[in-house]
């Protein structure tokens, strides 16, 4: 994983979100992306301005079970979970790290739901 693409944002809110969206947009460049979405706050947000190049799919509330993501957080987690950081910066050195070994087969393996694919072979038919 390429951490020099990386970027940190101040808030998790829906301004920070639509910046996130905006820079992974660029980033793909002609590539498209499927996100699925939570009913958080900031996913929810009015002026939020999809692009183009990327599809939300919202799950049910309080379903978090059902996107893939929390699976990688709980991986990127327990790489974390015995690391005693005493400033932010000694932990941002460390998950770059961490980052930096995570290959693009590990994503796959953590955040394939056959499911999504179902739905999205179904959708595109």
């Amino acid at each position: 994983m390429d951490t020099a693409n990386s970027a940190e944002f101040s808030h998790l809110d829906g301004d920070c979100f639509q910046q996130f969206l905006e820079l992974l947009s660029v980033q793909l460049g002609d590539d498209v992306a499927v996100i699925q979405f939570d009913q958080g706050s900031f996913h929810r947000v009015k002026a939020l301005d999809c692009p183009e190049n990327i599809i939300p799919i919202f799950q049910p509330p309080h379903s978090a079970e059902l996107n893939p993501i929390e699976r990688f957080w709980e991986f990127l987690k327990s790489k974390l979970e015995w690391e005693n950081c005493k400033t932010l910066n000694q932990l941002r050195q460390k998950l770059a790290q961490v980052l930096d070994t995570i290959t693009p087969e590990v994503i796959a393996s953590l955040t394939s739901y056959d499911f999504i694919l179902e739905a999205l072979f179904s959708a595109a038919s």
